[in-house]
């Protein structure tokens, strides 16, 4: 195999949940781009057929299921459908999750105002939603004999990064899933089948803009707090987190499973002095 054809992904059947999300569509541009064939899977039809339109821009094959993560006869019911469409599943990209004001701890508050309920369902959407995809995709990869599942992680699953309790902890346990996922399917099935996980710095986009930018653009105090603990003096770009998705992807990543290969500018490098 030549250098070239070690990160040759075409062809490759791509499943991303959470495909119609600000980073599930820009992962699926790009590797729409490289000539994968992509199936999108989001909750609601109509933000996903728009979606689709959209992708068909870009060219290749790219279709659109809608369904909850969290619901295991939706799940099978858009395997069945990328089965039928596509014939097979090499790589499944659990790109859906988010988090909801109850489960985040605001500046004038403490631990003690944190809702359940709400980190209850953070929890279920972060943890539970890659987890549940992973068994209903992950059971036709091991079938196959090979391919990849790639988890998404950040960087406040290895520190206390402030108000965000919730889905700090729900990220947290993905990156033991993650471990636990790829030891299992290595020792059980198959070495050609790889779990792995990406860990983001800090992207600004509609779920945080907010807390990190004011309406003029300038930084807040919390967006200024970070950039001082990121060595790259900036936040990401949700494209430069596709490089390192496609490497995991191909087969240049072959002896690379149980990782969490973290894409922040140095922040989980800096000791901030």
């Amino acid at each position: 195999m030549s250098n070239n054809d070690l990160f040759d992904i075409k062809e490759k059947v791509i499943v991303i949940t959470g495909g119609a999300g600000a980073l599930g569509s820009s992962i699926a541009s790009y590797l729409l781009s490289k000539g994968a064939k992509i199936a999108i899977l989001d909750l609601y039809k109509e933000s996903v057929e728009d979606k689709v339109l959209e992708l068909k821009k870009v060219g290749g094959e790219v279709i659109g299921l809608s369904g909850s993560v969290l619901d295991e006869s939706d799940l099978k019911k858009a395997k069945s459908i990328t089965l039928e469409k596509f014939g097979k599943i090499d790589v499944l990209i659990n790109a859906a999750g988010g988090n909801m004001p109850g489960a985040t701890i605001g500046v004038d508050q403490t631990i003690f105002d944190l809702k359940m309920e709400d980190f209850r369902k953070v929890s279920e959407l972060n943890l539970d939603g890659s987890v549940l995809p992973s068994l209903v995709f992950g059971k036709e990869i091991a079938n196959q004999g090979s391919g990849s599942i790639i988890n998404i992680s950040s960087m406040t699953a290895s520190r206390a990064i402030t108000r965000v309790v919730g889905y700090s902890a729900s990220k947290a346990a993905i990156d033991i899933f993650t471990k636990w996922m790829a030891t299992e399917m290595a020792l059980k099935f198959n070495d050609k089948i790889r779990v792995n996980a990406i860990a983001p710095g800090f992207f600004i986009g509609n779920q945080n803009r907010a807390l990190l930018t004011n309406d003029d653009g300038s930084y807040t105090d919390r967006g200024h707090l970070i950039i001082q603990k990121t060595p790259m003096k900036r936040f990401g770009n949700a494209d430069e987190l596709n490089g390192t998705i496609h490497w995991l992807i191909s087969d240049a990543a072959s002896f690379v499973t149980g990782t969490i290969t973290p894409i922040d500018g140095g922040f989980s490098a800096f000791s901030g002095v």
